[in-house]
């Protein structure tokens, strides 16, 4: 997500500094194509994960000439204030909206997790992934700075379930080899007081709306944690440049939403013990 989140860091640029020029097709079939485009650079548009490290490939070749968009409040928007600051930024605030505007030939390409990526092509015939052995990512969980108590606690629900099989488990239901998620019956313990998850159910299979409940992933694994912790799980969905500003005025006691560990990050929360990695690949026309 990343080296951030659910939400999409995407790149669209197609406005040189002299002008407006006339947009051309771009065919991009290996890691070569994005990193010594340079030629056509200012033809390419890409659009990529927020919080993923997808930039750097893009950031090899001059984007003087790039609009480049990400998510608010991402370490990417970070990356481009202080790395290019000659490139304009804009957003999308889902994947939808990326992958809508790949349909169209207004973005070129989209760089994002392996599995919403999966969830996209599945439901957008038209689109294909090209893994192209890009970087890696690691989620955790984050709390509030010095919230030791629930920090100790997540981790140790992590730990617990990672040995007596519920991981694995949750694993099996969300990543299935036949692509056919299942949703497990988690019992809900009753609870004193609640405890509320912060996330942007907009990044299947970790966390999504399917009816009028937020599932997922990170909304099973956030049961166990409730449960352990000994209250009750209340699900929060907002934007997610606006997650950590919630966790640190109280709004929400922890973010489970695909987020990665990063540094920048680690300034304002303190993160779990990893949870899952997963890599970055990129989302093309057919």
């Amino acid at each position: 997500m990343k080296k951030v989140l659910f939400a999409v860091l995407a790149v669209s640029a197609v406005f040189a500094l002299a002008g407006c020029k006339e947009k051309k097709n771009v065919v991009i079939n290996s890691k070569a194509d994005l990193e010594n485009s340079k030629a056509d650079l200012e033809n390419l548009s890409i659009g990529c994960q927020a919080g993923t490290t997808g930039e750097i490939y893009i950031s090899k070749a001059d984007l003087e000439n790039l609009s480049i968009g990400c998510q608010a409040g991402t370490t990417g928007e970070i990356y481009i204030q202080e790395d290019l600051p000659n490139a304009k930024c804009n957003s999308f605030k889902n994947v939808i909206d990326a992958s809508l505007s790949l349909k169209n030939g207004a973005i070129d390409a989209i760089i994002i997790d392996e599995l919403p990526a999966k969830e996209v092509c599945k439901n957008n015939s038209d689109l294909t992934i090209l893994d192209l052995d890009l970087v890696t990512d690691v989620y955790a969980i984050a709390v509030k700075k010095g919230n030791t108590k629930l920090l100790n606690s997540i981790n140790k629900t992590i730990a617990d379930m990672k040995t007596d099989g519920r991981y694995e488990s949750l694993v099996a239901d969300f990543m299935p080899a036949d692509g056919k998620i299942k949703i497990p019956a988690i019992e809900a313990k009753s609870g004193n007081g609640k405890i509320i998850m912060g996330t942007n159910a907009a990044f299947p299979p970790f966390e999504y709306v399917e009816g009028s409940k937020i599932v997922g992933f990170d909304a099973a694994m956030a049961q166990y944690i409730a449960n352990d912790y000994g209250k009750t799980l209340e699900i929060s969905d907002m934007a997610f440049d606006g997650l950590i500003a919630a966790l640190q005025s109280g709004s929400i006691d922890f973010i489970a939403a695909g987020m990665t560990a990063t540094e920048e990050r680690r300034q304002n929360v303190d993160f779990s013990e990893p949870y899952y990695e997963s890599k970055q690949v990129v989302i093309v026309r057919k």
